[in-house]
């Protein structure tokens, strides 16, 4: 897949390059249905633009200029569960745009957004249809915040979007979960008192996720307060005033995939100012996002046995266990809020854009990768 415009930063949004990946079988469900898109009457997009059925070609939507609105339009709303639409001016500072939801404005937007796991549900029976092709300027973006091992259907998707917006680095507009930043003045920090040693909230327990089996041989040798599933009740605060009790949080994902960095990290550990014990993507692929000295990453450690001793350590060593905290003299943390903050930024990389277009030929093989 060609690159058009800049890299995005964790703040900002642009264009990227594809990867490759292992496909999912396309023996799931999911795949079977949205692998019905050519049947269908959807045509792969054509070089110097998208086609509609029948190859008839509209007026089309245009490119944003400078200065101008840029309509975008929400095909889906993820997960089904309808919402306002942000400010993004009052919000991001991001000006000139125009989100809905209301699908009679298809033919004047410049972007339109499809959720996978909607797209997965509906099928390519539910893409834009009808007698008006689709306008061959209008950019058709795949959003996606799961990671590949719970996206179903991506096989049936190659040569039907110009942009994908995840939480991978190298995608046309790169929306992390979270993201470390400087602020204009640095503000002191100060570490919650801390009470308790290991807290972990899962709601998604499954036996054979490598965090559940990695946790049953941790807690043989260290006490973890469970939260969720199956656990403890989280505090009146929520997630954030529970955890800022504790030392320790196990930020284990469900998965393990390159840039698939959640709000486990962001939220449950960094803002509630505990130090993060991650189990994801390599070591490596976090200190692409955060300082190396600000998590314990599991493959530290030969074993449960010996991770489960240094927490004990730093737990009776405070000098040692504060040094985690001395990223906090520098940068803040922000995490991204679902789905303002991804909407609004897509107006801003249409913008920067222009009317470059491009087609994503195979987005299986790059997002499993």
């Amino acid at each position: 897949m060609a690159r058009s415009g800049p890299r995005a930063l964790p703040h900002g949004a642009g264009c990227g390059a594809a990867g490759r990946w292992r496909p999912l079988s396309p023996a799931d469900g999911a795949g079977r249905h949205l692998g019905r898109a050519a049947a269908a009457g959807m045509r792969p997009l054509a070089e110097d633009g998208p086609v509609w059925p029948g190859g008839a070609v509209a007026p089309a939507a245009g490119g944003a200029q400078a200065g101008g609105e840029v309509n975008v339009l929400l095909w889906w709303e993820p997960f089904g569960r309808p919402r306002r639409m942000a400010d993004c001016r009052r919000r991001y500072n991001i000006t000139g745009c125009r989100l809905s939801a209301d699908r009679s404005s298809y033919g004047e937007a410049q972007a339109v957004l499809f959720h996978h796991r909607d797209l997965a549900l509906h099928g390519a029976e539910g893409l834009p249809r009808g007698p008006l092709p689709r306008p061959p300027r209008q950019l058709w973006v795949w959003m996606n915040f799961e990671s590949p091992s719970n996206s179903p259907g991506l096989r049936g998707l190659a040569g039907l979007f110009n942009w994908t917006m995840s939480y991978r680095r190298d995608s046309d507009v790169f929306v992390p979960y979270g993201y470390l930043y400087t602020p204009p003045a640095p503000r002191p920090f100060v570490l919650p008192r801390k009470t308790r040693l290991v807290a972990w909230v899962i709601s998604n327990w499954n036996e054979e996720h490598a965090r559940v089996r990695y946790y049953r041989q941790l807690k043989e040798y260290l006490a973890i307060d469970v939260y969720g599933a199956r656990g403890l009740a989280l505090a009146e605060g929520g997630i954030v005033e529970t955890v800022s009790a504790y030392k320790f949080y196990l930020a284990f994902e469900n998965s393990q995939h390159t840039d698939y960095i959640t709000e486990k990290l962001w939220r449950n550990a960094f803002a509630a100012s505990a130090v993060p014990v991650v189990l994801g993507p390599r070591r490596a692929n976090y200190e692409r996002f955060i300082p190396r000295d600000s998590f314990i990453h599991v493959d530290d450690f030969p074993s449960p046995r010996l991770l489960a001793t240094y927490l004990k350590f730093l737990d009776k060593n405070k000098p040692n266990y504060r040094k985690y905290f001395a990223w906090r003299k520098k940068y803040e943390v922000h995490v991204t809020s679902f789905w303002d903050e991804h909407l609004c930024k897509v107006c801003k990389a249409v913008r920067a854009a222009g009317n470059q277009i491009k087609t994503v030929r195979n987005l299986a093989s790059w997002f499993e990768s």
